[in-house]
């Protein structure tokens, strides 16, 4: 299962409440010193919500091994450094279903259907000024970056949120609230009892 949203809009609690093995796909962002990172326009800031900011490539890769031979190894990220600090190996054991979860998600829902790896692709959706709060209080207890550019990645990410859903909808996900997910996710995790999918 494929599972997008805004930044903040719950993903990774979703992930978790479902039981299921989860890809974090954040853990492929590029490093902070990567030259190819965009930046907001107008401004020196980064800007980790750009997909230019993550490599596609190397999750897809991932998300195919995972399919085929039920675990990968995968990067350690380190939000707050920009930077990757490891790597661990990913299993999936007995589960026919995993969840690969990010901001960038619906950027490979196409690549993840036309490989036949495909379950579902979700877009959860929680309003502007909710999400806002607790991506701020999330960011700030987990010291991802200083507090200014906290607060101004806040407001742009909240004036923008209608867009980047209807983005991430258009690209394939389906737009649900939290109880929708978790009940289409248990639904895909019945009905796929023997191939590994990503949802």
């Amino acid at each position: 299962m494929l599972l997008c949203g805004p930044s903040g809009s719950g993903k990774s609690l979703i992930a978790s409440l479902s039981g299921l093995p989860v890809l974090r796909l954040d853990d492929f962002y590029k490093e902070g010193d990567d030259p190819t990172l965009p930046l907001v326009d107008g401004s020196s800031d980064i800007d980790w919500d750009h997909p230019g900011s993550w490599d596609a490539d190397v999750a897809v890769e991932a998300i195919a091994e995972l399919c085929a031979t039920g675990s990968t190894r995968v990067p350690v990220y380190d939000l707050a450094r920009s930077a990757r600090t490891g790597e661990t190996t990913l299993h999936l054991g007995d589960t026919p279903l995993f969840i690969a979860e990010g901001i960038f998600a619906a950027e490979i829902v196409e690549r993840c259907r036309e490989l036949g790896l495909l379950a579902d692709a979700l877009c959860l959706t929680r309003g502007a000024v909710t999400t806002f709060r607790r991506r701020f209080v999330r960011d700030l207890r987990e010291g991802r970056k200083s507090v200014p550019f906290l607060l101004r990645r806040g407001w742009r990410l909240m004036r923008a949120e209608r867009s980047i859903v209807a983005r991430q909808v258009a690209l394939g996900a389906h737009p649900c609230d939290r109880d929708e997910a978790l009940s289409r996710l248990a639904a895909a995790a019945g009905r796929q009892p023997q191939e590994r999918t990503v949802a």
